[in-house]
């Protein structure tokens, strides 16, 4: 293991598509899924732990989740915990993760992981891992791992590379398409040339800050003079000013489909996005082969049921379903969902959180 590996975990997102479950005061990243006593950043953790010595790991989530990080990661150092004043989106803070390494080993090597995903098979992930880390280490380039397609997904990016989708090196990465719908997800695999975009990534800290500095100014401009806060105090009022002006971007759009030195390694090791409860039901299906997904505190009478994922977290009230096929039925102490699980109308009955009159439900 190379003395310059650094783990970033990224924890600050807010799981909009897991509402009600999913809140900005408890996003996805801390819940805990229906079969599991670990949350999703517990997972990730774990999972880093077997790669990473814990003094090489931090994890990035907002301030106002750092209580409960700590909670459910007691053993991580405060120091190990990068913290955004606000959610501006991965470009915003990969480049922080990146200064806060660059100021510990200035020939750090980031290895960044979003907490949400579902490996699969972990041995074979690790070797992967270990791969990509040794050719960044040799090449200047920003690599991402693309996952060889199962099927025509279309809850993922995919990524079009120059050669094989599966020969074992890197390749060349040529375009990038954010979820496409079905018939065109179809044509990316039939053409052989397209890998899901796992948005695992793995550089040189100096390098993306560099790639950065020349693909999307608007941002690194806003840390000059980082290097020059001495004190804790003064970073952390830098930090606050810098998140305050940035724009929401994520690394994609800001740097990996503008760079002419992204490389992406074909990979298989049993990966999934876990974005959304359609997505969830569809890994617990393919990774149990079952269509149950039940999470029910309290008594239940259910009768012909299928593809459902059914959440009570009320162990006094008895729950009684027949007939249903394909739904969700999620309830809170304070929310009740009921409503097809693929329902895409549900995004929009969503971001009506941000209206007054349901402050409260966030």
């Amino acid at each position: 293991m190379s003395d310059h590996n650094y783990c970033i975990i990224l924890a600050g997102g807010v799981g909009a598509r897991f509402w009600p479950l999913s809140r900005e005061s408890r996003p996805k990243q801390f819940i805990k899924t229906h079969d599991d006593s670990d949350s999703f950043v517990q997972r990730a953790y774990k999972r880093a732990v077997k790669m990473f010595d814990p003094d090489r790991i931090y994890i990035v989530t907002l301030s106002r989740y750092q209580e409960l990080l700590r909670e459910q990661l007691p053993l991580v150092d405060d120091a190990h915990i990068i913290l955004e004043p606000y959610g501006r989106n991965t470009a915003p803070a990969i480049l922080h993760s990146a200064y806060v390494l660059l100021k510990k080993d200035p020939d750090a090597i980031m290895s960044i992981f979003p907490a949400d995903h579902a490996i699969g098979k972990e041995l074979i992930f690790i070797k992967t891992v270990q791969k990509a880390q040794e050719y960044v280490r040799e090449h200047d380039v920003l690599l991402t791992l693309g996952i060889v397609p199962e099927r025509p997904d279309t809850n993922f990016g995919y990524v079009q590379v120059s050669g094989g989708t599966y020969g074992g090196d890197p390749v060349k990465a040529k375009t990038f398409t954010e979820k496409p719908g079905k018939e065109l997800a179809q044509v990316f695999i039939d053409s052989g040339e397209f890998l899901w975009n796992s948005g695992i990534f793995f550089w040189k800290a100096g390098l993306i800050v560099s790639e950065m500095e020349k693909l999307c100014p608007e941002i690194t401009m806003l840390w000059r003079g980082w290097e020059k806060k001495r004190t804790p105090q003064s970073f952390v009022r830098f930090v606050e000013r810098a998140y305050t002006e940035s724009p929401k971007i994520s690394i994609d759009y800001a740097v990996l489909e503008k760079s002419d030195k992204v490389w992406v390694l074909p990979s298989k090791f049993g990966w999934d996005d876990l974005g959304s409860f359609e997505a969830f039901s569809d890994y617990v299906y393919r990774a149990t082969r079952t269509r149950k997904v039940y999470s029910l505190a309290g008594p239940s009478i259910l009768k012909d049921l299928e593809g459902d994922i059914l959440y009570n977290s009320d162990p006094h009230k008895l729950v009684v379903i027949n007939g249903l096929k394909d739904y969700l039925v999620i309830n809170t102490d304070d929310v009740l969902l009921i409503c097809p699980k693929d329902d895409t109308t549900l995004q929009s009955t969503i971001s009506e959180l941000s209206t007054p009159k349901l402050k409260g439900f966030k």
